[in-house]
């Protein structure tokens, strides 16, 4: 996308990380700027915010887990600003624990947010966005999707956050391919952050009701929970760097977006293994203190 002012960014999870950091950075760059959350009164702060910095916002309380919020979002997008040109499926939770351990309702409600709310984006908006192309030869469309180094790698105890990520890095190699297979104006993108201070760790404040854990969670899930917050709240990198990142492989054209390309020897091994046919690596064989912390603790919890 060669220039940003005048044009529309649309972007879930906008209250907070890397959808509020991006909505700050299309703001400054002349963009008009639909932000959409599912936590309320966050989101009236940080459009507030936006408004200050100059943009036309329209903020949009919605669950991209639902058909009907996504589809709601691109109606009431194109009413105030005409087709977007820049749609950022991010909203995300977190989740984790042994993999057997996870119940339906944790399975549907992370699912639900970091799947589902991609399928419901690029299902909704890639229409429009082609469409655009179609009736403007000087319409430039790109989609970013908001994956995670988990979706390159298999770290243990966090089943249900891996297979989402890994389904959204596919959903959008696909649609790299098929999106090149009948237009040059619409493009698209995944973003695979390693450990960055979010708050994704804290997303299970907006679990709703009716997919709320029936049991309380399994000391695995607990350990994963604690360890999830050390990593996140550590991370060096910033939400705000990592934003940078994002608008310029938009502006780039690049596909692949990483906050840690440090991260990727891990990646390489395990392609490796798969190609090799040899048994998963150790993920912690840069760290082993780090496996070993995590062994010994669940272990313990299962009294073995």
């Amino acid at each position: 996308m060669k220039s940003f002012h005048g044009k529309t960014a649309v972007v879930t999870g906008a209250a907070s990380g890397f959808g509020l950091e991006l909505s700050r950075l299309a703001a400054r760059a002349g963009m008009n700027v639909v932000m959409a959350d599912v936590q309320t009164d966050a989101l009236e702060r940080a459009a507030e915010e936006v408004r200050d910095a100059g943009a036309q916002v329209l903020a949009r309380r919605t669950d991209v887990s639902k058909a009907g919020d996504v589809e709601a979002l691109a109606e009431a997008t194109t009413q105030r600003f005409g087709v977007p040109h820049l749609v950022f499926n991010n909203a995300g939770v977190g989740g984790g624990g042994l993999i057997w351990e996870s119940s339906v309702k944790d399975w549907e409600w992370v699912l639900g947010v970091n799947l589902w709310g991609v399928i419901h984006g690029v299902r909704v908006f890639t229409p429009l966005m082609l469409e655009a192309a179609g009736n403007d030869p000087d319409y430039e469309g790109h989609i970013v999707n908001t994956a995670s180094m988990a979706g390159l790698l298999n770290a243990p105890n966090m089943g249900v956050y891996n297979v989402s990520k890994h389904a959204v890095v596919s959903l959008t190699e696909t649609l790299y391919q098929d999106l090149h297979l009948v237009t040059d104006q619409v493009d698209c993108s995944v973003l695979c952050p390693y450990f960055v201070p979010t708050g994704i760790h804290e997303s299970h404040r907006n679990r709703p009701p009716e997919l709320a854990a029936a049991t309380k969670p399994t000391p695995s899930q607990m350990i994963a929970q604690a360890m999830s917050a050390k990593a996140v709240t550590s991370g060096k990198v910033t939400a705000a760097e990592v934003a940078q990142k994002v608008l310029d492989a938009v502006r780039d054209q690049r596909f692949y977006i990483y906050s840690h390309p440090q991260a990727l020897g891990n990646v390489q091994t395990r392609l490796e293994d798969v190609v090799m046919g040899r048994n998963p690596s150790d993920p912690f064989a840069a760290r082993p203190e780090l496996g070993q912390q995590l062994r010994a603790a669940l272990r313990q919890a299962r009294g073995s």
